[in-house]
């Protein structure tokens, strides 16, 4: 019983340990940022890396959920002679909750797992170390164009997942199934508000995209320097990010549309 209680302690200051690294390296890195502004063609190149090659699983993925949408919504509108509301549903699950979530769920499997093993890479064959040894600083060279790159592209790509998806919804909806074009269109024109659900959608992307570089710049930045490190930091970057992208949107949507 006391060898258990000891493991979980030891368990439980490592985790503390760890989350207080975790918080000094994101102030490190939030540091770092003003000194990218004379050399933006890192932060540039990063954008390419982390948001272009993001476009086709995005794109995609955005067109096949609003399939989905389209359909699914069609199928129980209809039996209440309400599918021409077909739009504001499409569009509301998109703006609110799909666009941000599912766009930061493939962001942490696309791009979050590719920074971590990339800056893990580094560090196990001691280019970071070399970095520090030239008196560069890693966390200003390597990793803060990361983060800001990621936080820059997560925003983006969540509102062309959502006009991609909404596209889709219509596709199938109009194109499909018979629902008026107009009808489509004016009820979304109608319904969604920019405040109350386009804005809020945005905030959302912008905390998932603000976490999810953040782990995911840590996890490689804190993974141990051998190829298992690196391949165990890369799934906790998906694992960690997936967590807390599903618990702050849960938070983030209590505190926009509950009455707290």
């Amino acid at each position: 019983m006391i060898g258990l209680l000891q493991a979980l302690g030891h368990w439980s200051l490592a985790r503390v340990a760890r989350l207080g690294r975790g918080h000094l390296f994101l102030v490190r890195t939030l540091a770092s940022l003003p000194r990218l502004l004379p050399r933006p063609g890192l932060v540039v190149r990063e954008l390419f890396s982390v948001g272009v090659l993001s476009l086709l699983i995005i794109v995609v993925s955005g067109g096949f959920v609003g399939f989905v949408l389209g359909l699914q919504g069609y199928v129980t509108l209809v039996r209440f002679g309400a599918e021409e509301s077909l739009g504001v549903v499409v569009a509301l699950s998109l703006v609110r909750e799909l666009g941000p979530v599912v766009t930061a769920l493939l962001f942490a499997g696309r791009a979050g797992s590719a920074l971590a093993a990339e800056i893990g890479l580094m560090k196990s064959t001691e280019q970071l170390a070399g970095l520090e040894m030239m008196a560069v600083d890693p966390i200003e060279r390597v990793v803060a164009p990361r983060f800001l790159a990621g936080f820059i592209s997560m925003p983006l790509l969540a509102a062309l997942f959502s006009v991609v998806g909404v596209w889709g919804g219509f596709f199938v909806g109009s194109g499909l199934l018979g629902v008026d074009a107009g009808a489509f269109w004016s009820q979304i024109q109608a319904q969604v508000d920019f405040r109350d659900d386009v804005l809020n959608g945005v905030i959302k992307s912008v905390v998932f995209g603000f976490v999810a570089s953040w782990i995911a710049v840590f996890e490689g930045y804190d993974a141990v320097p051998t190829s298992e490190g690196v391949g165990r930091a890369t799934t906790r970057t998906v694992v960690n990010t997936a967590l807390a992208v599903l618990g702050l949107d849960f938070i983030l949507t209590a505190l926009m549309f509950g009455n707290f």
